[in-house]
């Protein structure tokens, strides 16, 4: 069963790389179907289909002018996606900091100890 929250259809969707390379297009402004399924050798029902994924994850919107569908990019859920990486690598780093310290405390306490020596 797939998880159907916010971050998960995001994560869901930047998983493909073709859907990776349609953001890619519509980073640089918005787009008519058409345009955004150019570069791409796959069908067009096949291109529908991740566009409804991006548009699933609020990663894309589609506006209707005349009988142009435009695409255009919503950069919000990846900020979201982007800050919930961020906040995992903080906690990895932390733990990892932890980690080393803890390894360096074991290595100084392993380490023989040295007898003063009595010179006369």
């Amino acid at each position: 069963m797939a998880a159907s929250d916010p971050l998960s259809l995001v994560f869901a969707a930047l998983a493909d790389p073709t859907r990776r390379a349609i953001l890619t297009r519509l980073a640089k402004g918005p787009a008519t179907v058409g345009e955004v399924a150019e570069p791409f050798d796959v069908s067009a029902p096949a291109i529908s289909q991740h566009l409804k994924v991006l548009e699933r994850a609020g990663l894309v919107t589609r506006t209707a002018q005349a009988q142009w569908r435009t695409l255009t990019m919503q950069a919000e859920p990846l900020d979201e996606a982007s800050a919930w990486v961020e906040q995992q690598r903080r906690q990895w780093n932390l733990r990892f900091d932890a980690l080393a310290a803890h390894l360096e405390t074991m290595k100084h306490a392993s380490q023989p100890q040295h007898p003063e020596r009595n010179e006369p």
